[in-house]
Formats: structure tokens, sequence, C-alpha cells
């Protein structure tokens, strides 16, 4: 071959050849980082990382016909003749030797699915270049497509053995392989192998920890993340997925990794200490601890002033913390600097309009949400103002015209319609709108509680009591379903035993229930076990100090004859509460 045709070829190849995607190594977040890099299960361009050892390229005559029949194969892989190319292409390989071509046959063989024609192009390429890790590192990915672990796994090895200062990356590409792998434990199981060899190499760890975090088993997983970092403090992959594992069994613990890594190694503008921040900020919030939470996302909006998310994140906390001003002004900032999605910044104008008690303009924020996730919330927001203000029929019409995607929405606007008409003390419009959804739906749980509620409300009691047995017959395991019953035969002052035994069953399904602990103690208190009663009302009280538990605690004391502290608790609750009914009652009850 010339030198002006060999460059020609050459050419040809490298056009054909950058088609192929390339694929990259991820950081803790799942996102490329090394743009030289190799994932052994999708190779990427040959061109630009042909192994450094590579032999001379064959010394072939470019005719007519050798050319014509690579045209042939290139033409064939544009119009989706995945399989033709593949074939094509090793058919060239093996006149040719050159190992260009069997590569190209082996990335063809793989994109149209063709597992065992990929393997025989490969070895076809080892025949003609003995020592290309690029070649072991396709063969590998093949098997591994192929479910042929243990054989992939002797690939691998070679890889490592013949690599071996680029062990660290080269496990960060090998995790990525076996990620995928539908078989967890074995995966895993090759992992440890693989890196046992390798004690010093970070990124082992990082890998074992990774696939043992898959495969359920968090402990090794902390385990060896925790090697990774005795080896490297400074990584922030490594601490990044120590936090992670820590999330759920040890939050605060969890918290303290990432402030000490942060407060240790995290430079101004630093990439990876950004994404740290980031997620110390979203574990703070997960936490509750929302103005700690709201001061790093501030320093990360600090540092990208442009960033719309950044105030919009911080708005939302501002939210929580019920700093309207603050609130208002970050989202305002995030429309200002360009947030595409308007509509959920509307919304949450909307709900902060609602929060500073100005429904009108509450109302206008929501009807300028016209799409995204928000629309339908925003919708039903619009109906409830309309109804809290007397408006009636034309919230019904807005609840008419709102569009539902799915039979969970269909379900809420009934119960929405339903809930504006009780408000406004029409009962007997909302049990009937409550019948026609569930004539609709006959055992959707929502609807049955809820016309079984209305119908107890308007003295319809057997229609109550047989609605709320199908709800437990389709649910038992529907805690308040069985208080509600019982409940309402307690208020009756009926079957008491069998309405004690409903609220305790209730709370044994919900046991930190406030509600429920209210109504155990009123059936104690109704089957006369007033310490029983007192102890359980306690503890609801405790929990909730809601008006109606403090009438039932102070009637159980008063009646024990305790009625200096029976006063003082509907005393201090009346003051807190001073338009509830149950709390009047009681008082003029006993004190008239």
């Amino acid at each position: 071959m010339n030198k002006h045709t060999h460059v020609f070829f050459g050419s040809l190849l490298l056009v054909a050849c950058a088609q192929s995607p390339t694929n990259q190594p991820v950081n803790q977040t799942g996102k490329p980082e090394a743009a030289n890099a190799v994932n052994p299960h999708e190779p990427g361009n040959p061109h630009e990382m042909r192994d450094a050892a590579s032999p001379s390229l064959p010394n072939v005559e470019l005719t007519g016909e050798f050319l014509y029949e690579f045209l042939l194969s290139e033409v064939a892989n544009q119009r989706g003749y995945n399989a033709l190319a593949a074939k094509s292409s090793l058919e060239l390989a093996r006149k040719s030797r050159d190992p260009r071509l069997a590569e190209r046959a082996a990335q063809l063989a793989m994109k149209s699915g063709q597992m065992n024609e990929a393997i025989e192009a490969i070895k076809v390429w080892q025949d003609i270049e003995p020592g290309s890790t690029l070649a072991m590192r396709m063969m590998s990915a093949v098997l591994l497509r192929g479910g042929k672990l243990t054989e992939a796994g002797h690939e691998i090895v070679k890889v490592l053995q013949a690599e071996p200062a680029q062990a660290g990356p080269l496990f960060v590409q090998i995790y990525q392989m076996l990620a995928p792998y539908p078989d967890a434990a074995a995966a895993l199981k090759l992992m440890r192998d693989l890196a046992q060899p390798y004690p010093r190499v970070v990124e082992a760890h990082w890998a074992v920890a990774q696939l043992a975090q898959a495969s359920g088993d968090d402990k090794l997983a902390l385990d060896e993340i925790r090697q990774a970092r005795s080896l490297r403090p400074e990584w922030d992959m490594a601490a990044s997925l120590e936090a992670q594992l820590l999330q759920k069994s040890e939050p605060q613990q969890s918290l303290e990794v990432l402030r000490k890594y942060l407060s240790k190694y995290a430079g101004s503008h630093d990439t990876g200490a950004r994404e740290i921040r980031l997620q110390y900020a979203r574990a703070l919030l997960d936490q509750k601890q929302y103005k700690p939470a709201r001061d790093e996302f501030q320093r990360l909006a600090d540092e990208a002033p442009d960033n719309p998310e950044m105030a919009f994140a911080i708005a939302l906390i501002s939210l929580q913390l019920n700093d309207l001003q603050g609130a208002e002004t970050q989202l305002k900032q995030a429309l200002s600097k360009g947030k595409k999605d308007h509509d959920t910044v509307d919304y949450y104008l909307g709900q902060l309009s609602e929060a500073k008690h100005n429904d009108t303009e509450a109302i206008a924020y929501y009807r300028k949400v016209q799409a995204g996730e928000y629309l339908f919330s925003a919708q039903i927001r619009i109906a409830h103002l309309l109804g809290k203000g007397g408006q009636l029929a034309e919230a019904r019409l807005q609840l008419s015209k709102t569009q539902a995607a799915s039979e969970l929405q269909r379900i809420q606007l009934v119960l929405v319609e339903a809930q504006i008409l009780r408000e406004a003390n029409q009962n007997t419009e909302a049990y009937q709108v409550l019948q026609q959804g569930l004539a609709k739906l006959p055992d959707n749980p929502d609807l049955l509680y809820g016309t079984a509620m209305m119908a107890d409300k308007l003295g319809k009691l057997d229609v109550s009591e047989q609605l709320m047995r199908k709800l437990i017959r389709l649910k038992p395991d529907h805690a308040h379903a069985y208080n509600a019953l019982g409940y309402s035969l307690l208020e009756r002052n009926e079957r008491i035993p069998e309405a004690v035994q409903l609220v305790e069953k209730a709370l044994q399904l919900a046991p930190d229930d406030p509600a429920i602990m209210d109504s155990v103690g009123w059936g104690y208190y109704r089957s006369g076990k007033l310490d029983d009663s007192v102890k359980m009302l306690r503890r609801a009280f405790a929990a909730n100090p809601d008006p109606e538990v403090a009438a039932h605690l102070g009637e159980v004391l008063w009646v024990r004859g305790d009625k200096s502290e029976a006063q003082k608790i509907w005393q201090d609750s009346l003051k807190a509460n001073p338009d509830s009914a149950p709390l009047q009652a009681v008082i003029k009850k006993f004190m008239p």
C-alpha cells in the first residue's frame, strides 16, 4: 500500500469508526468524568485509544475491489444492515490482517446484538494483535453480555495484569461493566476476587463497596468504602458513598461525614466539593434542618449566582421556615434568572400568597400555571380558595373544568368537591357527590371512607357501618376505618366492648397516632377504666394538644375527682382554641 492510499484508507476508517459512541467512567453522580478513558462495556473510538505497543499496520494494496467491499460494509451499516456490515468487515480483516477492521467488525456485531459473531471478530483481532488490552476489554464486555461471567473475569484479569499502572481507572471501568449485570451477588463476588490482589488500590475498594451496596450488603459496603477513605481521605467519591450508606441507618453520622469532608478538603472552585456540598444541603433538608440547609444552598448559590435552581431551592426552604419575604425574593429571582419552568415558580408563588392570607393574589398566580406537574394541583387550589370565599358555584364549576389525567386525580376531584361542600355546611350535597363517585368506583378505599364518614355525620348510621365494614374487608390494615367505626359506637355509648376492640385494633395498626390514642382513652372511660383512660389520654394530649383531646382528658379527670387539673386543661385549651365546640360543650356540661 503506497503512502497516499494508506492515508486515504486510514482516513476512511477513522470516519467510519468515529460513528461509535465513546463511553466514559463516571463520577459519584454517575456522570462522565474522564474524556480519554476506555469503557470496556462499550468500546470507544479505537484510533484515539489504540494500544501503545500496537504492531505495524499491514502493507496491503488498496485495490478497487478492496475499497468497494469496505465502502459496501459502511453503507450497509449506515442503512441499518448491521449483521451484513459486521460480516463484511470481518472478511476484510481476515484478508488484510488489519486490526482496525477486526475491531470494527466486533463493534458492528455488538451493535446488532450478535455476541457470537463479536467474539469471533475479537478472536481474529487478538490473533492479529495479541497484546491488545483494548481487545481484551471488548472481549470481557461481550462475554458479560452473554452471561459468561467466569470467562469475562479471566479477560479482565489479563487487562489488569497488562496495565498495572492503570489499575485505579480500570477498576472504575470494571465497576461500570458489572453494575448492570442481573445477578448482583455474582457480580459482587467477581469484583471481590478481582480486587483481592490490589489492597492498596483505592478504586478497587470503592468498586467493591458500590456492588456490595447494590447487593444489599451495606456492612461490607461500609467496610470497603472506609478502607478506600483511609487510603485517600480527600477523594470526594468515597466520602459521598460513605455518607449515602449511612444516610438511612445513621443520618446524623452521615451528615458528620459530609461536614468534616467539606471543612477539611473543600476548595472554593472544586467540582467534587460542590457535589459534596449539594449532597450535604439535601441531606440537611431530608433531616428537616431547614436553616443550615438554606445556608448551604446559599453558599452554592453564591458560587453560581446565575443558577435559578439554587434560588428556587432556597425559596422553598424559606417557605418551610415561614420566612415569607425571603421566599418571595428568591422565587422572583428564580424567574428573573430565566428558570425555564415558570409554571412551577408560579405555583409556589401561589402557595406563598396563601401563606400570606392573600387568597386573591394566590388565585391569580395559580391561574398562570398552564402546564407541568403542578397544573392539576393549581386547579384544585383555585377551587378550594373559591369555596373558602363562599363562591361555591364558581368552585364547583372550576372542578368540573379540571382535566383529570388518572383515576387517582378523578377520585381527588370528588373528594375535594365534597370537602368544599362540607366546609360550607352543605352536608347533604357533599354526601350526594361522594355517593355518585362511589357508584363509579365502589371498591375505592378513599371514597368508601369519605362516604361512610359523611353518612355518620348525617345520622345514616347503618349505611356508615356497612361501608366501614366493607372497607375493613378490602383493607384489613386500614387503621382509621377501625378507629372511625369504633369511635362512632363510643360516641353513641353503644356496644362498648366491641367499640373498644375496634379502636384497640386501630392502635395496634397505628401505635403513634394521637387521634387513635384519644379514641382508646375514650373507650376506657366508657368502660369505667378511669386510670387507664387518663394514662392513654395524657399520651394523646402530649403528642397533639388538640382541643377535643383536651375536652376528653378534662372530663375523665373531673369524673375521677381531679377537678382543678381538669379545669386548668380546659381553660388553657380554650384560650388557644376559643371557637372549639367540644371544649365549650364539656365546660358547659360540668361548669354550667
